[in-house]
Parts: C-alpha cells; sequence; structure tokens
C-alpha cells in the first residue's frame, strides 16, 4: 500500500505536466497543418516533408535526452547535485555540435534534403523556403531541450512545462500573425510559419537560461564544459550510444515511411501529415507516462531501492496498456470531426478515414512500447534491447515491405500505410519477454571514496530474485 500511495503521488507529480508539455509541442505541428493548410494543401505537404529534417534532428536531442534522464535521474534521486551538473556540461557540448551540423545542412544544401523525401518541384521549392528559415531554430532547440530536460529529473518538471508551453503557445499566436499577416504584419505562408518558429524557441531559450541562474536550479558550469569528468562522460556515453543507434535506427525507418509516402502522390503526403499529426497529439500521455515513469524507476535505482523500482515497473506496464487502448478509442471517437476539419480533397480524405483507423490500432503497441523501452529499460541503463528490436523489426520486416507494396506489388495507399504502421504490434512478444528478464533493474551510479576522493564503481547489484521471479 505504502508503494502504491508512493508512486501515484510521484506519477502524477511528472507524469502529468511531462504530457501536457508533450501535447503541447505536438499543437505547434497541428497548428501548422491546420493554418498552412488553410493556404493551400501543397503548402501543408511541403513544410510536413520539410519537418522530416527536424525529426531527424530531434532523434539526435531525443537520444541525448534519454541518455541525460538515464543518470540524471539516478543521481538525483541518490543527491549528487556535482554529477548532475557535470552531466549537463558533457551532454550540451555534444548537443551544440549537433545543432550546428544540422544548421549547415539547411543553410547550405536545403534542396538536396527535399529531393530526398519527394521528386515534385512544387513542394521542394516550398520546403526550401521553409528550411533555410527555420533551420537557426535548431542553435536554440540543442540547449534549451538539454536544460528543460535536466529540469524533469531535478525537481522542476511543472516549471519545465511552463517554459515549454509558453513558447508553444507564442509559437501558434505568431503562426497566426505572419502566415496570415495579421496585426499589421505581412503575410508569409510558409516563410511565416519558420519566423515564428525561430522567435518562439528563441524566447524559449532565454527564459531556460535564466531560470538556470536562481537557487536551487542545477547550474550551467562553464569548467563542465570545458573540461570533463572522463569516468562520468565514459559511463555516460557506454549506455547513450546504443540509445543513439535505437533512435536513429527507429527514426530513419520512420523517414523511410515518409519516402515511401511521399511517392505516392501528394494526396497521401498531406493525408499522412495530418494523420500523423493527430497521432502525436492522441499519444502525448503514453509518452508522457513513458518519460515520467523513466525517471521515477531512476530515482528509486539510484537510491538503491531496486525491489521498489521493480514494482513500479510493473504498475507502470500495467497502465500503459491502459493507456494504450483509451488514447485508441479516444482516437476513433474524434475521427468523424477530424475528418470534417481537415482542409484536404476528396482522394486525401478518403485516405485520411484508413489511416485514423489505423492510427487507433497502433496505440497500444506504441504506448507500451514507449514505456517499456525508453523509459523502463533505459531507466536502469538497459540500453541496447531497443537498438537490437527496431533495426529487426524495421529494417527487416516494415520497411522492405512497405517499399516493396508500394513501388514492385503498387498495393493501394492505405494497404501501405497499414504495413508500414505494423512495426509498434511486432514488437509487442520480444518486448513484454525481454522486460521479464529484469536486466533494468540496476543502480549505474558511482560511489565517491571520501579518502581518496575516486569515483568507484558502485558496488555490484544481486538480481537473483528477479531473474528467480
Amino acid at each position: 500500500m505504502n508503494y502504491k500511495k508512493d508512486f501515484y503521488k510521484k506519477l502524477m507529480t511528472l507524469v502529468i505536466p511531462i504530457a501536457f508539455q508533450q501535447f503541447m509541442l505536438a499543437a505547434v505541428s497541428a497548428s501548422d497543418a491546420v493554418m498552412l493548410g488553410a493556404v493551400s494543401q501543397n503548402a501543408l505537404s511541403a513544410v510536413s516533408l520539410a519537418g522530416q529534417i527536424q525529426f531527424v534532428f530531434n532523434l539526435f536531442l531525443a537520444a541525448l535526452t534519454i541518455g541525460t534522464s538515464m543518470f540524471a535521474a539516478q543521481y538525483w534521486g541518490k543527491g549528487d547535485t556535482d554529477s548532475v551538473e557535470k552531466i549537463l556540461g558533457i551532454v550540451l557540448r555534444v548537443s551544440a555540435a549537433v545543432a550546428i551540423v544540422f544548421f549547415a545542412g539547411t543553410l547550405l544544401i536545403p534542396g538536396y534534403l527535399m529531393r530526398i523525401f519527394t521528386p515534385e518541384q512544387d513542394l521542394i521549392e516550398k520546403g526550401v523556403l521553409y528550411l533555410r528559415i527555420v533551420g537557426a531554430s535548431y542553435l536554440l532547440t540543442g540547449v534549451s531541450q538539454i536544460y528543460l530536460c535536466i529540469m524533469k529529473n531535478s525537481g522542476h518538471a511543472a516549471k519545465s512545462t511552463v517554459i515549454s508551453s509558453s513558447a508553444v503557445i507564442l509559437n501558434i499566436v505568431l503562426n497566426a500573425v505572419f502566415i496570415f499577416g495579421l496585426l499589421g504584419a505581412p503575410e508569409m505562408g510558409i516563410a511565416g510559419a519558420a519566423i515564428a518558429t525561430v522567435i518562439s524557441r528563441c524566447v524559449e531559450l532565454l527564459w531556460v537560461l535564466a531560470e538556470s541562474m536562481k537557487k536551487g536550479y542545477i547550474k550551467i558550469r562553464i569548467s563542465y564544459l570545458l573540461h570533463k569528468d572522463r569516468l562520468l562522460s565514459k559511463d555516460l556515453w557506454r549506455y547513450t550510444m546504443p540509445v543513439l543507434g535505437n533512435e536513429l535506427v527507429w527514426g530513419c525507418g520512420f523517414t523511410m515511411y515518409s519516402v515511401i509516402m511521399g511517392h505516392l502522390g501528394t494526396d497521401a503526403v498531406a493525408a499522412n501529415s495530418v494523420a500523423n499529426v493527430v497521432k502525436n497529439l492522441i499519444a502525448c500521455f503514453c509518452m508522457g507516462l513513458g518519460s515520467g515513469g523513466g525517471i521515477i524507476v531512476g530515482n528509486e535505482l539510484g537510491r538503491g531501492e531496486l525491489e521498489k523500482a521493480r514494482e513500479y515497473g510493473r504498475r507502470l506496464c500495467e497502465m500503459s496498456i491502459i493507456s494504450g487502448l483509451l488514447s485508441g478509442l479516444l482516437l476513433l471517437a474524434l475521427s468523424p470531426a477530424i475528418m470534417r476539419a481537415a482542409s484536404l480533397s476528396t482522394q486525401a480524405e478518403d485516405y485520411l478515414g484508413w489511416m485514423l483507423a489505423m492510427c487507433a490500432f497502433y496505440m497500444v503497441g506504441k504506448s507500451v512500447n514507449s514505456t517499456t523501452i525508453a523509459g523502463i529499460f533505459c531507466a536502469g541503463g538497459d540500453s541496447k534491447f531497443g537498438f537490437k528490436c527496431d533495426a529487426v523489426v524495421m529494417w527487416l520486416i516494415t520497411v522492405p515491405l512497405g517499399f516493396a507494396a508500394a513501388f514492385w506489388l503498387n498495393l493501394p495507399v492505405a494497404a501501405v500505410y497499414f504495413i508500414i504502421n505494423m512495426d509498434e504490434m511486432i514488437k509487442l512478444p520480444a518486448v513484454y519477454k525481454h522486460y521479464k528478464k529484469y536486466i533494468w533493474v540496476k543502480d549505474l551510479t558511482r560511489c565517491r571514496d571520501s579518502a581518496a576522493d575516486q569515483i568507484q564503481p558502485a558496488s555490484p547489484v544481486s538480481l537473483r530474485k528477479a531473474e528467480s521471479d
């Protein structure tokens, strides 16, 4: 009973703010889709395809934030603030370097990047215009998202949500102002959406930096940016690199899905764009459950409360199934309203109806897998499983089948979409089997030897009870 009461208290203080933050981030894509769809279907499709570049950039950020959470949650649970600040310094250096690379790509070769996703010249030209402006936001996001992650792991999840959500609201308002030319601003269409993103990210970063200077917050220390703790860095990258591999394997596979849909015509692209926005909005609680649950489990593992962490993991798995089912039912209930609101051609609307039905089925697998693979497993450093799982399922099954269905068998768009959305359900048996091994019940922190002032490995954790369960 104490576990149960403690669990739900911690869950609500973390999952609800993080889920709301995920919802607000997805709301930006939704506002882009609605407003640009009102401009033209091609404007919507072009920005959706150009957004795949940011999607790949976000894969790197996702890997870095998961790796950051993996160690920050455990060291914070242990009460070692200094190590959390060192982790922040290590990760910020890498995220800034990645942001510079992506910014350079959008500035120097935007046309080549757009041709990866579509041969349509009109979509390429519109996408290039968007990329050349929005690329500046990557430099800002590379810093702000890492610090917002640290805030979630150090007792400031609610404030992190306030900052991120405020930036999103500003983005949506500025979208309307610059896309349609409101309040005396010029009507800029696609360029206006990009400018709104850059301004809102700038505000977000300035707010984050201001918060970092306050008492009680993790500090961005120049000394830790310039000089890294070698042992801590080694530990961090040992577990983060498989996460990066997992994110790239999954993300590049997901990008291949966009390539497949992008070559099936502008109606398929537009319908897929709307379906993805809806799917991301509905999945927010599922994603928040995975992120917040991972932090809760990580805190307990860092404290050495291994049995409590295992019990929390069990409860999170149960909640993920319920969350997935409810999310799927909600999507089905909202589908008629979404169909009426979408400004699409008759053919695109027909595609969208089938896609939304398939997304409802997809939600159960997405909820369970995001909670276990990205949340529970990574909380204890079990980061290799996700990489292996996605490499097999996506690159040996769904991506080849998707290409064959689209370009060799010439199956209908709905059939192709069904094939490329099977991946989450295919993973479920392997995920359950791996969860029951309890490899993730592990303390990753190191103990300081006060006499020698050296960092020593933590005592090995006995998993005999977990393995025999």
